[in-house]
């Protein structure tokens, strides 16, 4: 059994406190909630129990360290008992805290009448719903370490949690210390991604050494908020101002109202510098109160797609597939029709590469080649495997040079959408179980704080002397992600004096043009001048977004990097050395 990196980390000489997970995402809810539904003792992430903890209980007791995870998932209390069976066999006597409460499967009819937050969307058909769970905050946490739990096991909370309630139990903060809530917050966002600090999913990949051997991040937290980041001795990866600053902006909206359920996160006037090599310190941010309400997430199946890449070598190769994949929802369109059936709800041929590109199958000869993605939803999941089945009856028909990339038969999935909503704290009775002792964790009452956002001067470009367009890649750091439907991109200037020409230069237009074939909605610009950043949001961006997308890149990592060719105009003076 290899040994984890945090077990390595320790018996290295690392002094770690406590070690946190973070598995969930609004996908994995669904998966785990189809895993519960088949089976009332599944739905929890099962390599947490048995690949992360089990192997290694003894050396976890013997360095004293506590761990913090949402592996739970869906059914936190099958996770803990899983945990607690695995501790009693190696017999130690580690204390096991499971968290619940944030679970509204069964009562969630009665926000029946609820709109989503984001689109206005009416509540889906109850009956359609797989998972709904509400996102808590860290105090629970807290109170489980402060009644003496080693280890500690919830369900939905927000990623930063997991950080945030270690941070709250070791240096006594309290529900109105907003500054240390939203700083201890962002050290939690920023480690939740593990190796997305430490050189994972990097603009300047090139410079992260020995990336198979990359440390995951350590954050050392200090009891006014501030914090250093940084990796294990002795293995690879990179700890830069860039590295941070990606993940600092990745997957947030407004950086000064991000919203949380323990408190409101103004990260716009944190600052980040080298502190040492592989070692970062981040200042501490600020807080506006709290939210009354929890933000609640519900998933709900949609009806079927069905997905099948195809390649096309030769001249004309993209031509070919499309002429390929149009004839095979033709033939499959007309099998609809003479079964009385609808046609598909969406379809869509679209392609990886084009008829310029040279693959594997052209390293010599220069012939072309491409990805072609046959893909369509359906309310029938037997119209989705009649798309297949017709593409593969016409494969012999086709236009030559076809491939199919994949020997394993595609099956029809479910199409799983996100439907968010609020819901009074009031409403959710929060439970830790220590052990076999249940408490009800009292939530404190929040304090929304309902004055204006302080408004930030936007930097200003001199547009006048000799000007040069170079890509945004040689001027900044980029990186994207998404929540639902949304797609971020944080921008993170190179050098601050860049920063006013990027701002002028990415207007909302250029935003629009750039990613016309992508985006449905609006777009919004944020500035936060203490790292001279700019957050972008493209609202519909990610057709439906996750399992509800049928887009090649359906939740927006791709983004930044597409953003990073776009040209800026700059004096040439402050691109000399």
């Amino acid at each position: 059994m290899a040994v984890p990196q945090f077990l390595k980390a320790l018996e290295s000489g690392e002094k770690l406190d406590y070690i946190v997970f973070d598995y969930l995402a609004e996908i994995t809810m669904s998966i785990l909630a189809r895993q519960r539904s088949m089976d009332s003792a599944l739905g929890y992430a099962s390599d947490f129990v048995h690949a992360a903890l089990k192997p290694h209980l003894s050396r976890i007791a013997k360095h004293g360290v506590k761990i913090i995870s949402n592996a739970g998932g869906v059914n936190p209390a099958a996770c803990g008992a899983a945990v607690r069976e695995s501790v009693k066999a190696a017999g130690l006597d580690l204390k096991v805290a499971v968290i619940c409460g944030d679970d509204m499967f069964g009562t969630v009819e009665r926000y029946s009448e609820a709109q989503d937050m984001f689109s206005g969307a009416a509540f889906p058909p109850v009956d359609k719903i797989a998972s709904a769970n509400v996102y808590l905050g860290a105090f629970p946490i807290a109170k489980a370490l402060a009644a003496g739990a080693d280890i500690i096991i919830t369900g939905r909370v927000v990623d930063s949690a997991v950080t945030l309630g270690a941070c709250i139990h070791e240096f006594g903060w309290g529900t109105e210390d907003y500054d240390l809530l939203a700083s201890g917050s962002l050290a939690g966002h920023i480690i939740e991604c593990g190796p997305q600090v430490t050189g994972g999913n990097f603009t300047d990949w090139e410079e992260v050494p020995d990336i198979a051997n990359i440390g995951y991040p350590i954050a050392s937290v200090k009891s006014d908020g501030s914090f250093d980041v940084r990796k294990p001795r002795g293995t690879g990866g990179l700890v830069s101002v860039g590295t941070v600053a990606e993940q600092m902006l990745y997957e947030i909206g407004d950086p000064q109202a991000y919203y949380l359920p323990d408190v409101i996160c103004d990260f716009s006037g944190v600052t980040i510098s080298q502190a040492a090599p592989n070692v970062v310190s981040v200042s501490p941010a600020k807080g506006r109160g709290a939210p009354d309400n929890y933000k609640a997430c519900a998933t709900y199946h949609d009806g079927w797609k069905i997905v099948s890449l195809w390649m096309f070598v030769g001249e004309k190769a993209r031509a070919k597939g499309l002429a390929y994949g149009e004839a095979s929802l033709a033939r499959a369109r007309r099998k609809l029709r003479s079964k009385n059936l609808a046609d598909f709800t969406e379809a869509k041929v679209s392609f990886f590469g084009d008829d310029s590109h040279y693959g594997d199958c052209a390293a010599e000869n220069k012939s072309r080649e491409v990805v072609m993605k046959l893909a369509a939803k359906h309310d029938d999941k037997k119209a989705c495997a009649l798309l297949f089945k017709e593409a593969t009856g016409l494969a012999l028909a086709t236009p030559a040079g076809l491939a199919p990339l994949s020997a394993a038969r595609p099956k029809p999935s479910p199409v799983v959408r996100l439907f968010s909503f609020t819901v009074p704290k009031s409403d959710i009775q929060i439970e830790i179980d220590l052990g076999g002792n249940k408490t009800i964790f009292p939530d404190a009452p929040a304090r929304l704080y309902c004055g204006s956002t302080e408004f930030i001067a936007h930097p200003e470009a001199d547009l006048l002397g000799e000007l040069i367009d170079v890509p945004l890649s040689r001027l900044a750091f980029a990186r994207s992600g998404d929540k639902g439907n949304k797609a971020n991109i944080g921008v993170m200037p190179r050098r601050a004096e860049y920063a006013p020409y990027i701002w002028a230069a990415l207007t909302p237009d250029v935003i629009v043009a750039r990613f016309s074939h992508f985006n449905k909605g609006a777009i919004d610009r944020f500035y936060l001048p203490g790292t001279s950043s700019i957050n972008i949001m493209l609202h519909e961006a990610l057709g439906g977004g996750g399992m509800a997308s049928m887009r090649f890149d359906p939740q927006g990592k791709t983004y930044g990097q597409i953003l990073l060719q776009t040209p800026i105009p700059i004096p040439t003076h402050l691109l000399e050395p």
